[in-house]
C-alpha cells in the first residue's frame, strides 16, 4: 500500500543513539549533516509556494553543518530526526526566536517559510515527511516548556525526544505526543457515501467525517460514536484503511470506511456546516471549484475518498 502524504522519512531513527552525546556532538558538527530550519510553524523552500515562477516547484531546503552553525547558537531547540540511507544525520533546528528569518547571512537569498500545506503534494514524498516530522517534533517542544505536574522548566534530552522537569523533588520526564483522531467515510455498501462541510473551510470543501478519540474508546467505538453525533447513522461495519501524521498541529489521522445504511442524516449543525450522501458517479466528475470540491491532495481524507471510487 502506498504511503500517505508525510509518512514515510526513510530515515533510521536511531534511538540507539539517541543518548550518545559524543556521537551527537560529532554529527551536529558534520559537514555532511543536514539541518531542516523551522520558524514559527513554517518550513523553508527555494521558491515562494504561493506564487512560483511558471513551470517552477519548490523544493525543501536543507543546509548542511557549515551553514546552519549559526542558526544552532541562536535556535530555541534542535532535534535529532534520524539518518538516511547516506549516513548522513539529519536534525530539525528551531529558529522561531528571530524576528525576521531572511535577514540572517545564512539564509540570505536561501529561500521563503511557508506552510508547508500550501507546498506538501508537490514535494518529494520524503521531503514532505521529514518536514512533517521537524514542524510535530518542535511544535510538542514549543508547548511543553515546563512541568505539567508541577510547573518548573523543562530541558531537552535524549537528542530532543524526551523533556525533563527541573525541579529536583519533581524530576518528571515527557515524551512526544501526538492526538490520534479518527478520520471516516461512511458509505452505504453501496453507491452512496457521506460527506459534510465545515465554515471555515475554503468555498466548496466537502469532505469526509472526522473527531478525536476520547478516554476509554476504541477507535471503532470513536468512529460510531462520531458519525452518531454528526449526521445520526448508525454504523454496522467498521474497516481500517491507513493512517496518517497531521502535524497541523498535532494529530495522527487513523482513517477508516465505516458502512452505515440509508437513511435520511440528521445533522448536528453545532459540528458540522452541512452533510449529504453523495453519489459515486457525480464525485468522479467533481467540478472541483467554489461551489463544490473535494479535501485537500495531501490529506488522508482524500485517499479514502479516492480509493472508495476506485473500488466500485
Amino acid at each position: 500500500m502506498r504511503p500517505n502524504f508525510y509518512s514515510g522519512t526513510g530515515l533510521d531513527r536511531a534511538d540507539r543513539l539517541r543518548n550518545d552525546t559524543a556521537w551527537l556532538a560529532e554529527r551536529l558538527d558534520h559537514p555532511r549533516s543536514l539541518f531542516t530550519p523551522v520558524w514559527r510553524q513554517r518550513s523553508l523552500f527555494d521558491l515562494p509556494p504561493e506564487a512560483p515562477p511558471a513551470g517552477a516547484t519548490p523544493r525543501a531546503v536543507f543546509l548542511d553543518g557549515a551553514e546552519a552553525l549559526a542558526l544552532r547558537g541562536i535556535s530555541a531547540q534542535t532535534v535529532f530526526l534520524g539518518i538516511d540511507e547516506e549516513d548522513r544525520a539529519h536534525f530539525a533546528v528551531d529558529i522561531s526566536p528571530v524576528e525576521t528569518p531572511d535577514h540572517l547571512p545564512a539564509l540570505a537569498g536561501r529561500g521563503h517559510f511557508s506552510d508547508l500545506r500550501n507546498v506538501g503534494p508537490l514535494l518529494p514524498h520524503q521531503e514532505g515527511a521529514i518536514l512533517a516530522c521537524a514542524r510535530g517534533m518542535l511544535y510538542w517542544h514549543q508547548r511543553h516548556l515546563f512541568c505539567g505536574l508541577c510547573g518548573h522548566p523543562t530541558e531537552s534530552r535524549n537528542a530532543g525526544f524526551q523533556r525533563s522537569c527541573l525541579s529536583e523533588t519533581c524530576g518528571a520526564p515527557h515524551f512526544p505526543r501526538t492526538d490520534p483522531a479518527v478520520i471516516m467515510l461512511v458509505h452505504d455498501g453501496g453507491d452512496r457515501c457521506v460527506l459534510g462541510r465545515q465554515k471555515i473551510w475554503p468555498p466548496g470543501m466537502h469532505s469526509t467525517l472526522a473527531g478525536f478519540v476520547e478516554p476509554g474508546e476504541s477507535l471503532e467505538e470513536s468512529v460510531a460514536r462520531e458519525v452518531e453525533e454528526e449526521v445520526g447513522l448508525v454504523v454496522d461495519r467498521v474497516t481500517y484503511q491507513s493512517s496518517q501524521p497531521w502535524p497541523f498541529p498535532s494529530s495522527l489521522m487513523l482513517g477508516f470506511w465505516a458502512r452505515a445504511p440509508y437513511q435520511d442524516l440528521k445533522v448536528d449543525e453545532e459540528e458540522i456546516e452541512s452533510a449529504r450522501w453523495y453519489d459515486r458517479a457525480a464525485l468522479r466528475n467533481s467540478p472541483e471549484d467554489e461551489g463544490f470540491r473535494l479535501p485537500r491532495k495531501d490529506s488522508i481524507a482524500r485517499r479514502l475518498i479516492e480509493d472508495w471510487l476506485a473500488r466500485g
